[in-house]
């Protein structure tokens, strides 16, 4: 299993994003994401559907799914705010999340306008028994 990259901030229900934990806001879009502990306990992906540019989302409010072999799961994103682009690759092969979860397989990015409460990325880490 990969290491927990240090450079963003987690959720307890495995959705990582673009941001560390207690920083400001920035002004350009956050990316998000689902952790390597998800997509390894998820297996192999089949199916995502993730919420439409334009949409308004709510941090801990559910705004999509993954789908695996094994079982379907919801996205509760790290940040409120509105998304401003999918990856268009992920949805066309879901294996992407899997193979590289905290690089091109990123899910959507958010004009963001708050926070969950974030985890580091040795919180994180800690919490769910992997190496950060």
């Amino acid at each position: 299993m990969s290491s927990i990259p240090n450079d963003r901030g987690y959720t307890e229900e495995h959705e990582w994003v673009s941001l560390l934990p207690g920083a400001d806001l920035p002004t350009e879009p956050v990316r998000v994401g689902i952790t390597s502990v998800a997509a390894d306990s998820l297996g192999e992906l089949v199916y995502v559907d993730l919420p439409d540019v334009g949409t308004e989302i709510v941090a801990g409010e559910s705004c999509g799914e993954v789908e695996s072999t094994k079982t379907v799961s919801d996205l509760y994103p790290p940040v409120s705010g509105r998304v401003i682009e999918i990856n268009a690759v992920a949805v066309e092969d879901p294996s992407i999340i899997t193979a590289d979860p905290y690089g091109q397989g990123w899910l959507f990015a958010v004009q963001a306008t708050g926070t969950a409460t974030l985890l580091s990325a040795a919180e994180y880490a800690d919490k769910n028994g992997v190496s950060a």
